[in-house]
């Protein structure tokens, strides 16, 4: 009874550290079908990485940093600096 015990346990334990499947790891990242309704959740754009400048000239607001968030949305980067919807 022991030994049963002490493989269940093993079994058990070996699941326990299996790192998920990156399809259930990643989560679904929202595509927006202009500016403006990006601008309702993200005031100051979406930008690639934190190091991305602005070309287009002077901004309000601080654009928030998402890679993913960015890729989904790169249609609405018209001047093409790493910067989707900047304001």
């Amino acid at each position: 009874m022991k030994r049963y015990l002490s493989i269940l346990l093993a079994i058990v334990l070996m699941f326990s550290f299996m790192p998920f499947s990156s399809a259930d790891a990643k989560t679904k990242v929202k595509t927006y079908k202009n500016c403006t309704a990006l601008n309702k959740d993200y005031k100051g754009g979406v930008a690639k990485s934190k190091s991305t400048k602005n070309k287009g000239g002077k901004t309000k607001y601080k654009p928030y940093v998402s890679k993913d968030l960015y890729e989904a949305n790169k249609k609405s980067d018209r001047d093409k600096d790493g910067i989707a919807c900047e304001r």
